[in-house]
This record gives C-alpha cells, structure tokens and sequence, in this order.
C-alpha cells in the first residue's frame, strides 16, 4: 500500500485511495463531535493583522469532517466563514471571463463528453486563424479581457503548434478599444516541453480537470484514448510547473464519482502542489456534470443538489482560502448567485460553448461541449453583478506585472494584494462602462464606481486610481495599472 505522501510526485502517492478511504471514515467517525468541528471552525476563521488577514486553511480531513456534518447550524457557520474568508482576501469583486472553444476533434473516448470519439453524428470543427481572429473580435465587442481557450485531444488536429498559433492570434488583435490581456488555457495533458511553450507564448493559468481522483472510475470513464492514463493525467500539474508555469487551476467534474470523495482527493492534490512547489493552485473550478449532445446526466449516479454542491464551495473555500475559485455557465443564475457568496471569485459571462459560436447571431447547439444555463449576455451578468453588490472586474494586471505564482501567494497571504486589486477592477470596469455597457448598465456601474474609490484606503493610491478613471471618461486611455 502506498502511503500518502503530499511532496511525492507519483500519482498514486499524493492522491492516495487508502488515505481517501480513511479520511471518509474519519470524517463519518467525527462529524458529529461539536467540540472537534467547532475547533476546526476557529482554525479556519480569517485573523485581522496589521496589514489585513491571514488564514491557516485547513487539511483535507478536518475539510472533510465539516463537510460530512448534515447539522443545519453548522453548515451556517461555514457558509458565514466562507463569505468573511473571501471578502477578506478577494474583497467584493469578481473576475469575468470568456471560454473560447478552437477545435472539438479528439481522440478520447470520455463517457461524459460529447466530443469523444465514438459520437459520429456531432459536426467536427475546427477553427482556422482568421476564424479566431473573428471570434476574438466578436468577444472584445461584447467587451471581454479575459479568455480561456479550450479544445480537444487530437495529436493530429489539434496539435501544440495549433494552439500556439491560435494564442498567437488572440493577442495580436486589437479592434476598437478591445484587446484580451490574459489568455488562459484548458488543454489536455502534455509534455514539460509543450508546457514550456505554452508559458513562452504568454498564457495566464494552465487550467485541467482530474474529472475523477478515483483511479478504478478514471479508467471505466476514459476507456480508450491517451486521457486513458489516470498517472500521466493526475501528474500534469507538476510537468506545468516544472515548464515554468506557476499559476495551474485544478477541478473535478462533480457527478462522476461520490464528491465526498472527489473532494478529499482534490485537497489533496492543492495539499500537493503546495508541498512540491510551494504554492498551491491559483484557481479550483467547480463544474458538474451537465446534459449536452448524447449525454445524459441522469446517467451517472453521483449527481448532487443545489445545497450540496453550495456546501462542496463553502468547504473548498475554506480550506484553500488563498485560491480564485470559478464557476461557469453550466450552473444557473440563482445558484451562481447563492455561490458567489460561499467563496468564487470568477465566473463567465455571455458564454457559448460551441466551436465557432460568437461569430453566430443565434446560439449553435450542434458543436456545444454542455448546455448553457445561464443564457445572459455579459452586460446582463456584469449588472446583475453590480446590482448584488459585486465589482465586476475585468483586471489582468498581476499577470502583466509578474505577480505570479508565488509572488502573487505571498501578496495575497499578507493581504497586500487588495492594494492592488480593488483600484484595478474600478479602472477597468470604467473601461467597460465606456466602451461597451447599455445605459442601465452605465448608470449603476457609476454610481458603484464613485462609491468603491472612497474604499480605497491608502489616499495616494485613491488619488491616482481616481485620475486615471477620469482619462478613461475622457478617452485618455492610458495602459496603466497597480
């Protein structure tokens, strides 16, 4: 039996069955001992310092024990500290993004996707450059900044040097006043070499989901295909990072296989990340399994409800108080809107998940990975965000400047990143407000703009936050940021 062991890079060591197992019966042993959950609610509760707060988080077995109390009260409680613990490091703002489907070719043979191989009735498509540029141009005009390219896995398609070039292409386009800043990428697993790459081409986050830490499910899921090795899959993160990526996002896709599990395992694997390398992961997205071509969620039998799946946040959130954590369209508005208090900090907004779908008037269904619940369009989401007392904030700047990886960490540990970060999203969402927002919305992200600038504790930092809003108002658009 493999012992766990957080700093070895084999799979099997820092995702461990037995030491999974053993947490769940820990956790159904203790998840009624109010003494032993009160105390790892103290130990997760944000501490106010001189210079803001600072978190312990928690393992991933005292996560587990909160997460397998059924007490009504105490699930309160972790929401109420999952709510202090992000207004504490993230404040009240919220990152937007956009996916960008290039290509749905691949090679695999996934239970749960409609790409994989076996479905013949789906349209191939893969986009060319000028396609790209098309759809660039068709985000910047909605007014995203921020990206996450994704594409299936075909060595023959949808090669390194394809993606390389479509990243290319995204940051070569500037139409208007639009220009996507961060480009963010999903891929499949790779090489330490590809990974090199993809970090000389000026990406943001390297972003994969486990879909499943259960070894025995990964293989009955990933039946044929190279995603079919559940080792060189699970270990990807450490090749990224040993290609020079310090920012990777980890997630599961919750459906697949029991989330008590799946939850300990990916703790596990940020506990890892954190041991190996010395910072942990930079997003935990949280997507579950969603209807789509000829997939049908009832299929699985781990589905999880609205208030479970709010509660897998709330815990996530506490004991990885340091991570961005996102979620998607796949979830609808009302529960993206419980989840936004419970911990994420970044969401999509106007997405389409099909191939090729920006450039289209009408949302195309034939080429989409899942269906899309929330169906708005981003300036709908950017006022529901501020009408709910959220920033929306389009702000790439700790990528442009360098803060990342563990230099972003320590900021955000000492909570200095706030100095950053609230000025940052005001300016750029005054970008927004000018260039692309409906009156409605206009009117409110002003009235939120003037409000947040008086929050802004440092007066020199407000002053020049407040100077460069004002050349945005009067087209004197400069690139600057803190």
């Amino acid at each position: 039996m493999a012992i766990y062991n957080p700093s070895s890079l084999k799979a099997e060591e820092f995702i461990n069955h037995e030491e999974i197992l053993e947490t769940l019966a820990y956790a159904d042993a203790h998840k009624n001992d109010r003494a032993l959950i009160d105390e790892i609610l103290e130990k997760a509760r944000p501490q106010k310092t001189a210079t803001g707060y600072v978190c312990k988080g928690l393992s991933h077995r005292e996560a587990s024990v909160l997460l397998a109390n059924d007490d009504p009260e105490v699930r309160e409680e972790i929401y109420k500290i999952a709510e202090e613990i992000k207004l504490a490091f993230y404040g009240n703002r919220i990152v937007i993004f956009a996916p960008l489907y290039l290509s749905n070719y691949c090679v695999n043979g996934c239970l749960y996707c409609p790409y994989h191989l076996k479905n013949k009735h789906i349209p191939r498509k893969k986009l060319t450059q000028e396609e790209v540029k098309a759809e660039v141009i068709a985000l910047q005009d909605m007014g995203h900044k921020r990206l996450a390219i994704e594409a299936g896995e075909d060595p023959k398609n949808n090669p390194i040097e394809y993606i390389l070039d479509c990243i290319k292409t995204i940051y070569s386009v500037h139409h208007k006043n639009g220009d996507i800043r961060r480009v963010n990428v999903n891929i499949a697993a790779t090489t330490v070499e590809n990974y090199r790459k993809l970090k000389d081409a000026g990406i943001g986050t390297y972003i994969l989901f486990q879909e499943t830490y259960n070894k025995e499910s990964y293989l009955y899921l990933h039946p044929t295909g190279p995603k079919h090795d559940y080792d060189y899959h699970t270990e990807a993160m450490d090749r990224a990072m040993a290609g020079g990526i310090d920012d990777v996002g980890l997630g599961v896709l919750f459906g697949l296989e029991g989330y008590r599990y799946e939850f300990a395992g990916l703790l596990m694997h940020a506990e890892h990340l954190e041991a190996v390398h010395g910072v942990g992961p930079h997003t935990i997205s949280v997507p579950r399994v969603k209807k789509a071509d000829d997939i049908d969620p009832d299929a699985f039998d781990n589905g999880i409800d609205d208030e479970t799946f709010a509660k897998i946040t709330a815990c996530i959130r506490l004991a990885v108080p340091y991570t961005g954590m996102i979620i998607s369209t796949r979830e609808s508005e009302q529960v993206r809107s419980k989840l936004l208090r419970l911990g994420i900090s970044q969401v999509s907004g106007g997405s389409r998940t099909s191939v090729g779908g920006y450039t289209q008037e009408e949302r195309p269904h034939d080429t989409e990975q899942f269906d899309v619940s929330d169906q708005r369009s981003l300036d709908e989401v950017v006022r529901w965000l501020m009408e709910n007392g959220h920033i929306p904030s389009f702000c790439t700047a700790c990528y442009r400047e360098g803060r990342t990886g563990d230099r972003f960490m320590s900021l955000c540990k000492s909570g200095q990143i706030l100095n950053c970060c609230h000025p940052n999203a005001l300016m750029t969402l005054t970008e927004y407000l000018e260039d692309y927002a409906s009156p409605a919305t206009k009117a409110i992200g002003y009235e939120m703009v003037e409000r947040e600038l008086q929050r802004i504790p440092k007066e020199k930092v407000r002053a020049i936050a407040k100077d460069h809003i004002e050349a945005i108002k009067n087209s004197n658009r400069r690139d600057f940021r803190f």
